[in-house]
């Protein structure tokens, strides 16, 4: 699962990092960000675009902010998104709760790519249209099952791609069941905060 991340880099260093196409681009950093709040992705066309995190498809009580890797090309909700309107959502760390033994209460853990101060979490893109009329779009994160390093906190993690597989998760005319095998978790090392 991934509830909520934080990405705090400045626009020069999304530019360098993914090759931007933008000439520059507003936006403000953020230490956390939380469902439902418009936030940078990248879109195929390597520019970003602020997007509304969380699906909003008619029979969910809540947005969907998260969709599980395994199942996306199954899922009627999923299945053309990730086939057709892939995205990546930057970051610079993402945050998950550990159950504490014997407590009600959980601790809030930063979790950050060691060495790595903007990873690419997998994205999918839908959009939809409101009450007026207008059309929006928005995006939700795909998980993978848990590395061991995140198991004892939680069995989910983001799908945290590898620079080398980032283009070929935003090539659009890539087989999507060859890009499915691309969302595993992540084997670089975590810092856990």
């Amino acid at each position: 699962m991934c509830g909520r991340y934080g990405l705090t880099v400045s626009f020069k260093e999304l530019e360098e990092r993914y090759d931007l196409l933008d000439d520059e681009y507003s936006f403000e950093e953020n230490e956390e960000i939380f469902p439902t709040t418009k936030n940078i992705v990248l879109l195929p066309n390597r520019r970003l675009h602020l997007v509304k995190w969380g699906f909003e498809p008619n029979f969910a009580k809540r947005p969907l902010i998260n969709a599980r890797s395994e199942s996306v090309l199954e899922k009627k909700t999923f299945k053309e998104p990730f086939s057709k309107k892939r995205c990546i959502v930057p970051a610079s760390y993402f945050f998950e709760w550990q159950p504490v033994e014997g407590q009600k209460k959980k601790d809030k853990k930063k979790i950050t790519v060691k060495d790595v101060p903007i990873f690419s979490m997998a994205g999918i893109c839908e959009r939809y249209t409101d009450d007026n009329g207008e059309s929006y779009l928005t995006y939700a994160i795909l998980t993978t099952d848990a590395n061991d390093q995140m198991r004892p906190i939680h069995d989910r993690m983001p799908v945290i791609l590898n620079p080398e597989d980032e283009q070929q998760y935003l090539d659009l005319e890539a087989d999507p069941e060859e890009v499915q095998k691309l969302l595993m978790p992540t084997n670089k090392e975590l810092d856990i905060q």
